[in-house]
Parts: structure tokens; C-alpha cells; sequence
């Protein structure tokens, strides 16, 4: 992920985008979106379980850093792909060398799960699954790697809990879930280093042709004090998927985490799913603007671990975003 005049994403650079222009704010924010008067309609509780989440996270953290080319990276590679076979997906890892914004050659492994394969409608889910090879934002030990439980293991935790509900509830749509690798091996200095794995795939999708209605990214979901503002990207690219979503929580009672607030548009995998396959993909991601990041004083630091994770969260997050595939 990548913020501009930040740290990595804020974006004048959604310039590609050919439907978007989109102006660089800082850290400023527009005003508060007004909420609509139907958000008490009921919803149906999708059935859910954090706990189930919070273990898949920390079976990844478990591996240790999942950076491409270390032996955690690869044995964490085939755990979540013989777990998404164990939920009844059909699997295919995508694996391929990519060159890092350092130059160096890694490993890349993107895991695509697909369920009713062959509908005709789909919905794309996702999130990246390899961690930061350093602690760039840290006091100490900055260039060693970090364990990545909320950045990169929270996203793949919900995702996995939510195959495991497909698999016994079943789905009348087709789903697809992407694991995209080396997402956070990106350099301030280099223009797309970050979220190679994502870039790879749109520019070789696993199906020739690949479409979905639409889509949506988990990036950084799993903190306590988390936070989800209407990324100013995925407002640009599908405003009422966006609004879908949101109303889907606070009928869900889950409006102290998504907020109708827009925000600084990111860049992230969903620009490159988007500009590559026009997928209609928005980002739910933790923007925190009390912190100089952006992203939370744990962002890219040894902080990172399974202390910040909150299963109600993950309650949060995975109530509504399968209630809203299912309400699509």
C-alpha cells in the first residue's frame, strides 16, 4: 500500500485511472458524508465467528514474517491454500518471480479460491498475505522484519472465516478470493513497488478476461481501535458499493467502526484490480488521522502482533461483508 505526501498512499497518482482524477489532500479530510434515513432497515446476521478469525491470524504470525523468499513465506504459502481447498474451493496458486523496488528478485505467490466457478456473476474478495521486510516506521530494529498481524494477517483471518461459511452455508453467486502476495515490499522512492502481487495478477488474471460485478479489499482490519472511513479511491471507482457497505454496517450496529467520513483515496491492491480488469473493487482499511501515519502508531513497526488485534473487529468486518455479498 502506498500514501503520498505521508508515508506511502495518498494519491495524486490515480492520474492512470482513466474515469478518475483525483487531487492530493494531505491529511486533510472532506466533511462528514450525511447518513441516510433508511439505515435502521433490519438486516439479516450473517453467522460469523471472530474467534475462528483471530486463530487463522495467528496461524500466519505463528509462521513468523511471511517475507517472500523466507522459509515462513513459502510453508505459510501452502497452509493457506490447503486451508481454502479444506473449505471447499477450487484453488489455484498463481506463483511467479517479481522484482522488488530494491531490485531484488522474490518469490510471489498469489492464492486464488473460487467458489461456482462457473456463474457468470462474481464478487472478488481479497487481501495481501506477505508482511513488511522491514520496520521502517519503528524506534528500533528497523531492518528487521515484521510479524504483520494486522498488516497482512487480519485481511487473510476474516477471509479465511468467511470461506469456511461458504462452504457450509453455501453462496448463490460466484466468489473469488485472492490472496495476493508482495503487497509491502514498496519503497517510498519507486513509483509502483508496492502491491506487486496484485499488478502481476491484473496484468495475468487467472481466467482470460476475468470480471467481477464487484469487489471489495481487506487491508489492515483486525485493531482494537480500528477505524473505517470511505477511502476516497473506492468512492471514485464505486460510490454505491461503497454506501452499500456502510449501510450494511450500521444496520448491522457496527457504525462505530465504519464511519461516513471520506478520506484520503489509497493507493492499494483494489487501484491495480480496478485499472487492469475494470473490477469495480473498494478498499476497507483503518485510517486512523490522529497518528502521523495514517495507519496507526503500530503501522509498520515490531508493534504489530497479536496484542492489537480485537475480535470484535473482526465481528465487525466479517458480519458485514458477508452480509453485504449476500445482500448484493
Amino acid at each position: 500500500m502506498e500514501i503520498l505526501a505521508m508515508n506511502w498512499k495518498v494519491n495524486l497518482y490515480l492520474a492512470f485511472l482513466a474515469i478518475l482524477t483525483i487531487t492530493c489532500k494531505g491529511r486533510e479530510s472532506q466533511p462528514a458524508i450525511d447518513v441516510p434515513q433508511d439505515v435502521a432497515k433490519v438486516v439479516e446476521r450473517p453467522e460469523f465467528s471472530s474467534d475462528s478469525a483471530y486463530q487463522y491470524i495467528k496461524h500466519q504470525v505463528d509462521f513468523g514474517p511471511r517475507v517472500p523468499g523466507s522459509e515462513a513465506h513459502l510453508k505459510c504459502s501452502e497452509w493457506l491454500a490447503q486451508k481454502l481447498k479444506d473449505f471447499g474451493a477450487t484453488v489455484q496458486v498463481q506463483s511467479t518471480q517479481l522484482t522488488t523496488g530494491e531490485n531484488k528478485s522474490v518469490p510471489c505467490y498469489n492464492i486464488i479460491a473460487s467458489y461456482l466457478s462457473e456463474s457468470k456473476s462474481r464478487i472478488l474478495l481479497s487481501a495481501h498475505w506477505d508482511t513488511r521486510p522491514w520496520a521502517d516506521q519503528d524506534d528500533e530494529h528497523q531492518d528487521e522484519p515484521i510479524l504483520g498481524a494486522n498488516d497482512g494477517g487480519s485481511g487473510v483471518g476474516i477471509l479465511l472465516e468467511i470461506a469456511r461459511q461458504i462452504q457450509k452455508h453455501g453462496t448463490e453467486t460466484g466468489i473469488d478470493i485472492i490472496l495476493f502476495d508482495v503487497e509491502d515490499s514498496g519503497v517510498n522512492h519507486v513509483e509502483d513497488s508496492y502491491c506487486l502481487g496484485s499488478q502481476y495478477w491484473g496484468k495475468n488474471p487467472h481466467e482470460l478476461n476475468y470480471y467481477a460485478q464487484k469487489g471489495i479489499l481487506l487491508d489492515m482490519v483486525g485493531a482494537k481501535d480500528a477505524v473505517f472511513t470511505m477511502e476516497g479511491a473506492s468512492m471514485s471507482i464505486n460510490p454505491s458499493w461503497v454506501n452499500e457497505i456502510w449501510d450494511t454496517a450500521q444496520k448491522l450496529g457496527h457504525g462505530g467502526y465504519f464511519q461516513y467520513k471520506k478520506t484520503n483515496s489509497i493507493i492499494d491492491d483494489h487501484v491495480y484490480v480496478y485499472k487492469y480488469t475494470r473490477t469495480p473493487m473498494i478498499d476497507i482499511i483503518h485510517y486512523d488521522q490522529t497518528t502521523p501515519s495514517g495507519f496507526g502508531s503500530y503501522w509498520h513497526t515490531h508493534q504489530d502482533d497479536m496484542e492489537i488485534i480485537g475480535k470484535p473487529t473482526l465481528q465487525a468486518v466479517g458480519e458485514t461483508v458477508l452480509a453485504s455479498i449476500r445482500n448484493k
